[in-house]
């Protein structure tokens, strides 16, 4: 049995960084999105307001959000685009937050620069769930990944866990690579050098003693993997664009190249793909990206629920 104290910790707490919530709060989320699978269309939100505000555009996780939030019987305000808001005015993030605050119980948010969701929840009265803030954490991707890999290796102790791609500014595996590293992962960082992991998650994993190591090439950490977590080369964090053309498809992941992999191996990724994925790994059984989206329907319902005491 968990704790009550431990999960009494999730209810009215913010959700910013993968670190505040621990991996107690990890596996109850994870079971409580194994109910909402079961049952995905409950009244649990019947009165309650969620309010969605994306600074950043988004399909998968603002639309997610919105599925989860609907079918749990619940209202959404809020904006996709920051242009059709005050922000275009000159209003700041903090007047921003204190309005929307006043019309819902709950805000969930996306936003360009790092801080701005811990920034959000440390003047909003009500909750604040980020959904990326920068190239700093996507802490509700991390626990549907946490979510999919549980549900395709039937664990998540002692998984080998191989992340391609910009390890740099990709904020979901540095949500991925903190939570995981608390079942004893052993982690593959596949990058050019230009979008190495940063050593302040390195430090992370050489504090807790986790093993980890650095590739150039993608086929040298295949045949070990049981996790093989594609990212796509942002554009957007990229202030030069010679050096995005440099290495956008550096690393591109092909059916052929699945053949001496292990049985249970399963191929993530947080979407959109642009090249990094070729269409021909699509119909392989080992391809769970597009379920690992579904997924994120349950696991948000998991979140919001818990955060508002409902579940």
């Amino acid at each position: 049995m968990l704790n009550a104290n431990k999960l009494s910790f999730m209810k009215n707490k913010s959700l910013i960084s993968i670190t505040d919530y621990s991996r107690d709060n990890y596996l109850k989320l994870i079971e409580i999105a194994e109910g909402f699978e079961k049952n995905p269309r409950q009244q649990l939100l019947e009165g309650y307001v969620i309010a969605s505000l994306f600074f950043e555009p988004s399909t998968r996780t603002r639309l997610s959000f919105e599925s989860a939030i609907n079918r749990l019987g619940g209202r959404i305000v809020g904006f996709t685009d920051a242009s059709s808001s005050s922000v275009k005015k000159g209003e700041s993030l903090k007047d921003t937050i204190l309005t929307v605050s006043n019309y819902s119980d709950l805000i969930v948010m996306r936003h360009p620069l790092e801080g701005s969701a811990r920034f959000a929840s440390d003047v909003a009265p009500v909750p604040v769930v980020n959904a990326g803030d920068g190239a700093n954490q996507h802490p509700t991707q991390c626990l549907l990944d946490l979510y999919s890999i549980k549900k395709t290796q039937g664990t998540l102790e002692n998984l080998n866990i191989a992340l391609v791609g910009d390890l740099k500014y990709g904020r979901t595996v540095h949500s991925l690579m903190m939570a995981m590293s608390n079942f004893n992962a052993t982690f593959n960082f596949i990058s050019p050098d230009s979008l190495r992991m940063p050593d302040t998650y390195k430090n992370y994993l050489d504090e807790k003693g986790i093993k980890y190591y650095e590739h150039d090439v993608l086929e040298d950490a295949l045949p070990h993997a049981d996790i093989v977590y594609m990212t796509r080369v942002q554009k957007e964090r990229f202030s030069d664009p010679i050096e995005y053309e440099k290495v956008k498809n550096v690393y591109i992941l092909r059916n052929a190249m699945l053949e001496e992999t292990k049985d249970n191996l399963r191929i993530l990724h947080p979407l959109p793909r642009v090249n990094e994925i070729n269409e021909d790994v699509d119909t392989n059984p080992k391809a769970y990206y597009f379920e690992q989206a579904l997924n994120g329907v349950y696991m948000r319902q998991a979140i919001i629920s818990s955060i508002l005491g409902l579940r």
